[in-house]
């Protein structure tokens, strides 16, 4: 009974011993298959030059999903009989994505060009350096003082100004001094304007020669002046002289001396 058991044991031993060595058989073939496959894919891929393309096919071809990977790369890729897998380093990247492409950086904005155009400036035109500072009502003030030649003077200007020297408040000026005696037989009188635009002298200059023909007459009326003695005054002892842009009338005995002082402001 014992030799029975003994070899039936030795038996079943026998046979576990076989199965290993089948197993392990089997493992050692199944272990050198990918070996053969891996060095034989190299040269299969140098020959045909086919999946070296596809590895360097356009960026949006190799977007393709991992599971389309050709068939021979998925059957070296593992083994579910042996539970052996292809190395990580050999593993297919055809599923990777390839970086982003880097954006071309903004175009740099050119500097503002300066719109801002220089115009040619007119030169100014000097004013007279002896017409500085002249005074109109300061040089009338001056020659009216003596009151043994002139009579109280009184000072037109508005409608009074209008009435008497018509057309001379629509000129621009910078100046304008007009007096008259408060005596109308007297007759005095005294006009002096600075214009803005030396356009404007002889206008003015019409403008004091129409108040002098208004108050002589025309010879068969009487003027303005009415008097006799003021009506001769103003035929012969009135002026009118300018210097740049002033201008001046005077009616009265002696005007020739009031010329001079005039002048002298511009000398």
């Amino acid at each position: 009974m014992k030799k029975r058991l003994s070899a039936l044991l030795l038996a079943l031993a026998m046979i576990l011993a076989l199965a290993a060595c089948g197993n392990t058989e089997e493992s050692a073939e199944d272990e050198e298959t990918p070996v053969q496959e891996e060095t034989a894919q190299p040269e299969d891929e140098t020959a045909g030059g086919e999946e070296a393309d596809d590895e360097e096919e356009p960026a949006d071809e190799a977007e393709e999903p991992a599971d389309e990977a050709p068939a021979e790369e998925g059957n070296t890729a593992s083994n579910p009989g042996s539970g052996s897998t292809k190395p990580a380093g050999e593993q297919s990247t055809a599923g990777q994505k390839p970086a982003e492409e880097q954006k071309p950086a903004q175009k740099p904005q050119e500097p503002a060009k300066d719109e801002t155009v220089s115009q040619p400036t007119q030169p100014e035109t000097p004013a007279e350096p002896a017409a500085e500072g002249v005074d109109l009502a300061a040089f009338a003030a001056s020659v009216t003082a003596d009151q043994e030649t002139w009579p109280g003077m009184m000072a037109m200007e508005g409608e009074a100004l209008e009435a008497f020297y018509p057309g001379l408040s629509a000129i621009a000026t910078k100046q304008c001094v007009v007096q008259m005696a408060m005596i109308s037989a007297s007759g005095d009188e005294i006009a002096l304007v600075e214009v803005e635009n030396s356009a404007d002298v002889e206008t003015v200059k019409a403008i004091f020669q129409a108040r002098i023909d208004y108050q002589v007459g025309d010879g068969e009326t009487p003027g303005g002046a009415w008097y006799p003695a003021p009506t001769e005054m103003w035929k012969s002892e009135s002026r009118i002289v300018s210097n740049g842009n002033f201008v001046m009338l005077v009616a009265h005995n002696g005007a020739d001396g009031v010329v001079s002082s005039f002048n002298a402001l511009f000398a």
